[in-house]
């Protein structure tokens, strides 16, 4: 049993008692007789109270000279503040004063507003057997369930960092890229499991208390493909490959061309493309899926809504285009710009404009990158960066370059929702000053104004939505700290290096090694 403690009170003035722990309980401190004091409205000597409490003998000591009137017993009333649970801690009277009763408690309890959750047993079991000083749960809310995200599980590999395999001699082999994904006809290729919403819960005030809110998801058939009735099952409706397209799941066959020249003129097809041979300077090719290509690419203009493979590469001439809505893989790089939203793998890049949404990885028997400015939003990989010529090369990592331009465009669209409403707004304000002083529209302004209301909340309706979008998209940003670049053999003076917001051009050779950001500076470390 914890400690308490005792008062009482006569024409000498107010007397202490301190009653002693038993069994290991809590004693008695000077803040608690304190704290009582001044519920009370009372006064007396804290050295007094100390040495009492010191004493513990039992003996009433007198703390001030006061005469006051007894106290009735007590207690102090302490509500969490997420307002699920009340707890008191109850003083004994003084000598010839009242003591509480078990209906007098439940009373304030009513009066307090307290409904829901009250513990009856604990306000009896207090009654029969009186323990001072101690925490009594009085009442205690009802915690929501939480519930559980609905979650999309894809049977296909939706992966963007996917790589072709190094073999033994330094070489990559580009045959065995397992990028496209093969189905058949009735294949099951994505499945949802719902989402469980939870339960509410209940504070002790009796208002309601919401579990988390969770993630609600659904599928999203796309070409070639059927959902079930219960919507949680989603197949494929013909054989060929299946892609991930921002959420829509599709299913796509392949159109096979010798060359993409004045033989066939530009190629735009809604599934995959496989050229056996050459996709010559000025022509165009456009997919919705992946884009395989035996032979050179040279100053050409290709996109592909899944991969793009070239075997042998590409030259640019300067002009040439290449870009991926997930990875590209190529021989070689030269003087041509390439962008991809998942990763760019080669043996070579040299005065290219490379960007990528995961990683770039240089590797082979030659592993180097020359010239040309290179960003990917987590990792930068070669073997050699820059040249013993110092040349200008730029590497740059740590933010997603598709999504700052994104960002950028849904800030100038926000900009312009909010231009339209500021254009709105003062005329609603002047029509409902002229209503409260008693004009009288006519019909006409009448339709003016239900027009301008409407505007105004469909406008207001998009700045939220365009809101909520920016906030996903700042969410998606890659934390700085986790970008790098690394190289295997050397990285040459003159080279540039951009970390984020943070920048250096290297003064020195450095080798094998690895650059990244302390959230000041650009550090290097060995590997």
């Amino acid at each position: 049993m914890n400690g308490y403690f005792k008062m009482t009170a006569n024409s000498d003035g107010l007397f202490l008692q301190i009653i002693a722990p038993t069994d290991g309980g809590n004693p008695t401190t000077t803040q608690m007789v304190l704290d009582y004091l001044d519920m009370h409205k009372l006064k007396g000597d804290p050295v007094l109270i100390d040495k009492a409490i010191k004493a513990a003998d039992g003996n009433y000591v007198r703390i001030a000279l006061d005469r006051i009137h007894p106290v009735s017993e007590s207690y102090r009333l302490d509500i969490a503040d997420d307002k699920m649970s009340a707890v008191a801690y109850f003083y004994p009277p003084m000598d010839k004063a009242e003591a509480m009763n078990a209906a007098e408690l439940l009373g304030d309890l009513k009066y307090h507003k307290i409904l829901f959750g009250i513990k009856k047993e604990n306000i009896e079991n207090y009654f029969k057997n009186r323990q001072y000083c101690t925490e009594i749960v009085l009442a205690e809310g009802k915690a929501p369930r939480d519930g559980e995200d609905a979650e999309v599980t894809y049977h296909f590999n939706t992966d963007l960092h996917a790589k072709p395999t190094m073999n033994a001699d330094g070489t990559v082999d580009y045959y065995h890229l397992n990028l496209i994904n093969h189905c058949k006809e009735g294949d099951e290729l994505a499945t949802l499991k719902k989402e469980d919403l939870g339960d509410n819960g209940m504070n002790i005030f009796g208002d309601p208390v919401k579990p988390r809110k969770v993630k609600v998801l659904a599928l999203h058939p796309g070409k070639n493909t059927r959902i079930s009735e219960d919507k949680l099952h989603l197949f494929a409706n013909k054989t060929g490959h299946a892609i991930l397209e921002g959420e829509h799941v599709t299913v796509s066959d392949v159109m096979q061309v010798e060359n993409v020249d004045l033989s066939t003129g530009n190629i735009e097809y809604e599934g995959s493309v496989e050229v056996k041979g050459v996709v010559a300077d000025g022509f165009e090719v456009k997919c919705g899926g992946n884009l395989l290509v035996k032979g050179i690419v040279e100053g050409a203009k290709v996109e592909a809504g899944g991969d793009v493979i070239l075997e042998r590469g590409v030259n640019g001439m300067g002009h040439g285009q290449i870009k991926a809505e997930r990875n590209i893989v190529t021989k070689f790089i030269e003087n041509a710009t390439i962008t991809a939203g998942g990763s760019v793998t080669s043996e070579s890049i040299i005065h290219a404009s490379v960007s990528a949404g995961t990683e770039i990885t240089v590797s082979g028997k030659r592993g180097n990158i020359t010239g040309g400015h290179l960003s990917a939003t987590e990792q930068i990989e070669a073997k050699t960066i820059g040249s013993e010529m110092g040349g200008s090369t730029i590497i740059e990592v740590g933010v997603n370059p598709r999504l700052k331009e994104e960002i950028k465009e849904k800030e100038m669209a926000l900009a312009n929702t909010e231009k339209n409403l500021n254009a709105i707004e003062p005329t609603i304000a002047g029509f409902s000053e002229k209503l409260k002083k008693g004009f009288k529209p006519t019909p006409d302004q009448v339709q003016y104004l239900q027009k301008l209301l409407a505007m105004d909340k469909a406008l207001k309706a998009d700045r939220e939505e365009k809101n909520k979008e920016l906030d996903k998209l700042h969410e998606e940003l890659l934390d700085v700290k986790k970008a790098n670049v690394r190289f295997t053999g050397v990285a040459y003076p003159g080279t540039q290096i951009m970390i984020g917001s943070l920048s250096q051009t290297l003064k020195k050779e450095y080798k094998y090694g690895k650059f990244f950001s302390d959230g000041g500076d650009v550090r290097y470390t060995s590997l």
